[in-house]
């Protein structure tokens, strides 16, 4: 059972997430016996492309999501590194100082990669992306960070016929209510994240409460939930609980926490609010009665804000320790060796839309229209940090491994802070809207018959 001051720790954690805390910790090395430190030979000798290829990587490089944003530009680039076999040369910044660029060789074909960073801000995502497509003529869209910021980016690059590689925005309604045909991802949806964490949670508790904000990313990810943890025995024991999103007094909602009786209580939300929701619970006494479900979160913050969560055991969507393959081997080294410290949350997410935007150039041998890379990337298979990852054709959902793992320790100054439990690959069913139900064929529409 947590303590209050555990649940107190992890709201002012998802606080200073939003708020861009940096890494406190310096770790020391993490490979004892590192892998090659060259990318590996590709198989497209002589490669060519009529003109350059140009790819826009759209992510929050100074705003209230850079944490994470920052995981993005050092592996999309180390990505792109691997997947060509050698490093890029670094150009000029260019018209608006938020733009750089980055080139690398796939055989005689130049790949230029413009970086801008849009601070997690839609009207801001809008101007860059407009610009990266009219002004530089890009062929490949690639972000970005905020869920909001990404819905943004879809419609625009739907507009234009390019293709979006969505890094690592998780919303359901990415490749669910707002899906086109241009938008893939390579980043897991918040079912995935509920179908993991409830492949643990109903083996340890029975009953179920849980609160969310009340618009559509709280409904979809509570939504997720239910159905996932009733799916593997769990019940929902009350309604699930929905307050606005902008509520600073959770007096009333932990009252219907408490009062549901539940084992275990489950949240979605982000932001401030966490805070005062946590401050709520522990006035109520929900801390001493029920267990909050919450996935592990990156490296930095885990001392920080959980040395009291030690023992328990959750979900996380990646951790460098957990996937033992050759491209993970080499992002772990590459990413100690230049950056002082082991891949993050979001590191395998980077890597993987790079290896899966050069993959796509090689099987169109250098067509990028846009009718070309959606008909090479529906249906992909490759190979990235957290070991296959398979671009399911009907709804362009990334299928991939996650991870159980139980804490150990906070204090490991190689972030070793787990011990493997096991690893997931949840298929979560197919959210596109009732208009393009039929594109779904065979997969489960709308939940997977746990409700």
């Amino acid at each position: 059972m947590k303590t209050a001051r555990f649940f107190l720790m992890i709201g002012v954690a998802l606080s200073l997430i939003l708020s861009a805390c940096g890494p406190t910790a310096t770790p020391t090395a993490v490979v004892t016996e590192p892998p090659a430190t060259e990318p590996p030979a590709t198989d497209v000798p002589g490669f060519t492309c009529a003109e350059p290829i140009k790819v826009g990587l759209i992510t929050d490089a100074s705003g209230a999501l850079a944490i994470y944003g920052q995981m993005i530009l050092r592996s999309f680039m180390l990505g792109m590194e691997y997947a060509t076999g050698a490093p890029g040369t670094a150009g000029d910044v260019f018209d608006f100082t938020t733009v750089q660029e980055n080139t690398f060789m796939l055989g005689d074909c130049q790949i230029i990669v413009y970086v801008a960073d849009d601070q997690s801000t839609p009207d801001t995502t809008a101007t860059i992306a407009r610009e990266m497509i009219e002004v530089k003529g890009v062929d490949i869209l690639v972000g970005t960070v905020s869920s909001g910021a990404t819905a943004t980016l879809q419609g625009i690059a739907a507009e234009n016929q390019i293709p979006l590689i969505v890094a690592p925005a998780a919303a359901n309604d990415i490749t669910g209510v707002n899906f086109n045909e241009y938008t893939f991802r390579v980043s897991r949806n918040n079912y995935q994240d509920a179908m993991n964490l409830c492949a643990y949670l109903p083996t340890q508790y029975s009953t179920f409460v849980q609160i969310a904000p009340d618009y559509a990313f709280g409904r979809g990810s509570a939504a997720a939930f239910r159905d996932s943890c009733t799916l593997n025995g769990g019940t929902f024991v009350a309604d699930d609980i929905f307050a606005p999103a902008d509520t600073t007094d959770f007096t009333p909602y932990m009252e219907q926490v408490k009062a549901s009786g539940a084992e275990s209580w489950i949240v979605t939300w982000a932001g401030g609010g966490f805070i005062a929701m946590m401050q709520a619970a522990a006035d109520q006494g929900v801390n001493e009665t029920m267990f909050l479900g919450s996935t592990f979160i990156d490296n930095a913050l885990m001392p920080i804000f959980f040395p009291n969560a030690v023992g328990s055991t959750s979900g996380i969507l990646y951790h460098y320790t957990a996937p033992d393959n050759p491209v993970n081997g080499w992002l772990v080294f590459e990413t100690e060796a230049r950056y002082g410290l082991p891949p993050d949350l979001f590191d395998a997410d980077g890597m993987n839309a790079a290896i899966m935007l050069v993959e796509a150039i090689k099987a169109t041998n250098g067509d990028v229209t846009g009718s070309a890379l959606v008909a090479a990337m529906e249906g992909m298979t490759f190979e990235g940090p957290k070991g296959t990852v398979y671009i399911r054709p009907e709804d362009h959902v990334a299928i991939q491994d996650m991870y159980i793992l139980t804490l150990t320790n906070v204090t490991d100054p190689e972030f070793k802070f787990y011990e493997y439990v096991s690893t997931n690959r949840p298929e979560p069913p197919c959210l596109l809207p009732e208009a393009l139900k039929d594109r779904c064929g065979t997969l489960p529409y709308g939940s997977l018959g746990g409700q």
